[in-house]
Parts: structure tokens; sequence; C-alpha cells
């Protein structure tokens, strides 16, 4: 996965959020504590950290407080997350493919935080449609590179964005229970 990835998953949460701005994100979403707007400001923190991350190396970036505000306006919302987006590629971008930075469930090298900020982006989105009552479907072959990425032992059988969901704990799929402890496999694949 690559900053292009990125730049795709954003582009696309960017145009459905947009395109759902004018309507009241207090709301909560439905088996969450979060509203949609908190949802969405989740959703452009992860770039952001994962950026800071990346960049500042194999250690973790535990000296800096970074919030999005999620009583913000929608519109504002939406540039924000389009923003981090960007900041992360261009730190994916400038970084060398041995690279590594920090995060919880391993060392992350620029492919793995491409891909969990694709994760990031397109779940917590999805997350928000739940709660706006507007289905978002996200490109299958992103998904499915995200899938491969972060979640090898996902399996293919499904559609990618179902798989994705699953992997994620969101839904339970013909066969699979919904997922309650996950994580993602962020560390370089070999």
């Amino acid at each position: 996965m690559n900053s292009a990835d990125v730049l795709a998953a954003a582009g696309q949460c960017e145009r459905y959020l947009a395109a759902n701005s004018d309507v009241d994100w207090r709301g909560r979403i439905p088996d969450m504590e979060w509203s949609v707007a908190q949802a969405v400001a989740h959703a452009a923190e992860g770039p952001l950290w994962y950026a800071f991350s990346l960049a500042g190396g194999g250690a973790g970036v535990e000296t800096m407080e970074l919030r999005i505000k999620p009583d913000s306006s929608p519109p504002d919302l939406v540039s924000t997350l389009a923003a981090a987006a960007r900041v992360l590629a261009c730190v994916i971008d400038s970084s060398p493919p041995t690279s590594r930075g920090f995060h919880p469930w391993g060392q992350a090298d620029p492919s793995g935080f491409a891909a969990m900020a694709c994760d990031e982006l397109l779940i917590h989105t999805d997350d928000a449609a739940q709660g706006l009552g507007v289905a978002f479907e996200p490109d299958g072959a992103l998904c499915a590179r995200v899938l491969a990425r972060l979640f090898p032992e996902a399996p293919t059988r499904m559609p990618p964005s179902d798989g994705l969901r699953w992997a994620n704990g969101r839904i339970a799929l013909p066969g699979l229970s919904r997922r309650r402890d996950w994580n993602w496999h962020c560390a370089p694949l070999g």
C-alpha cells in the first residue's frame, strides 16, 4: 500500500461525507458510543498520528496531544480529514521503504501506515454512514488491498468491503461471528 491508496481512500470518504454534511452529525452511531462527528474526527486523527509515528521512527511519540475537535462543523471536519490524509501521504512519499514507526501492534513500515490510514478512513466513514442512515460503499479493490496488508488471516470469499467490516469487528458474516478481539498486522509482512 502507498500514498496513492491513502489519497484514494480519503477522496472516497471526503466525497461521501461532503454529500452528507448538511445534516446533524451529533447523533449517535448504532452499537457505538460515538456520534457521527466523533467518528469523523477520529478518522482524521489516525493519519496525523501515523505521519508523526512514521516520521519519528521506532520510538513512540508520547510527548504530544493530537485532537481533532468533533464539535467543529461537518464541512470543517471533512476538510480536516482530507488535509490529514495529504500530510500522511507526503510523509509516506518522503520515507524510504525500510523506515519504521511505532505502533502498539508492531513497528510499521510506510505500507503498514498507508494501510492503517486507509482502514481508519474507510471503516470510520462507514461508521458515520451507519449513524447517518445513508449507505457508504468503499471501493472493493482498495478494501481488498487493505485486507491483504493488515488482515492476512481474513477469508477472501466475501465482498472486500464486507471483509473489511468483518475484520474490524463491525459485522458478522455467514459462518463467521462478529469479531470482538482483533488487531492489525501492521509490521512488514515479510
